[in-house]
């Protein structure tokens, strides 16, 4: 089979060589293209003739699975699959697995890093700081000890941050839909509706993937049942949250504060974007997944499913 490695995988181009000799072992042709591309005809002609599909978080059209006959597997090397436009009548034809668990402590970290630059104001105390003379003074913040941490997802990296909160002394309450995490509730979760989470939230942070249920799951109406002290923090999908209506809410007074990773698109964001411009944010370009020690993970993941794959067990699928 030829297997194609679209993009690169930010690790040494010497790993993947590793990585992928197995493949190389069984008999197999591995391709590497080491320069990322979001050009549509560039991924199509990628594509071209390909067994297997390796990706990253890049976008990946449709019309490079359906100009591509050969293609059986497409392995995406990152947890949402949401960005490859595989049509319901392909899933057939073509299987789809992700590299889920990879970045868990990754993301985790970075929820609680943002939860406390919106606190004690990092971010703008380091550029006040450096305004010399014209400092304007010391900032006085909030700390996160004694705190009600609301969770949105209690997966894995929900379950992993809220470990980490509660190292820090919160208290932790969860809304999940229909479920509840046994390891989550050994940690004292408390399992309650969507509503009175909000209401009775200090930091809200989300940890679920972007669906048909759970788009805009937060919106103008939810942020009007929150805290005017609460603070939101979106390490998960963009699309989970209104952002229009978030910057209304944070402009108007009704949260305190918002730590923002992913949005509805990929960076670079529009100068229009009404939350480059909202009260009390801080921004970071979808870096939660972005660690030295989570690319390694990463990468060694997706060739195992690939590996796994040709072996004729697939691992890794998602529906």
């Amino acid at each position: 089979m030829l297997v194609k490695l679209l993009e690169p995988l930010n690790v040494p181009d010497e790993m993947v060589e590793k990585l992928a000799a197995p493949i190389k072992e069984k008999g197999h042709e591995f391709v590497y293209y080491n320069t990322k591309t979001t050009d549509k005809n560039e991924l199509i002609e990628r594509s071209k003739d390909a067994d297997v599909i390796m990706i990253a978080n890049n976008p990946y059209p449709k019309e490079a699975i359906e100009q591509n006959e050969n293609l059986k597997y497409i392995n995406v090397a990152f947890t949402g699959v949401d960005h490859v436009e595989l049509e319901e009548d392909a899933k057939e034809k073509v299987l789809l697995s992700n590299a889920s668990g990879y970045a868990n402590t990754a993301v985790a970290e970075l929820a609680v890093g943002l939860t406390i630059d919106v606190f004690r104001k990092i971010t703008e105390g380091d550029s006040d700081t450096r305004k010399a003379e014209d400092f304007s003074g010391a900032f006085q913040g909030r700390q996160i000890k004694g705190k009600t941490v609301g969770f949105i997802g209690t997966g894995k990296i929900g379950v992993e941050t809220a470990e980490l909160f509660k190292a820090f002394g919160a208290d932790l309450i969860a809304y999940n839909g229909s479920s509840e995490n046994a390891h989550a509730l050994v940690l004292g979760m408390e399992y309650m509706d969507l509503d009175d989470m909000l209401e009775q939230a200090d930091i809200v942070t989300l940890h679920v993937p972007a669906t048909k249920d759970t788009h805009h799951l937060l919106g103008a109406e939810e942020f009007k049942k929150m805290k005017e002290s609460a603070v939101l923090i979106n390490c998960a999908r963009g699309p989970v949250v209104d952002n229009d209506a978030l910057a209304d809410a944070l402009n108007n007074g009704e949260i305190a504060g918002a730590g923002i990773d992913v949005y509805d698109m990929e960076p670079p964001i529009p100068g229009d974007y009404k939350l480059l411009n909202a009260k009390n944010t801080v921004l970071t370009p979808h870096v939660g997944y972005l660690t030295d020690e989570a690319m390694k993970l990463r990468a060694e993941i997706a060739f195992d499913n690939t590996i796994k794959y040709l072996e004729g067990k697939p691992q890794n699928l998602i529906d």
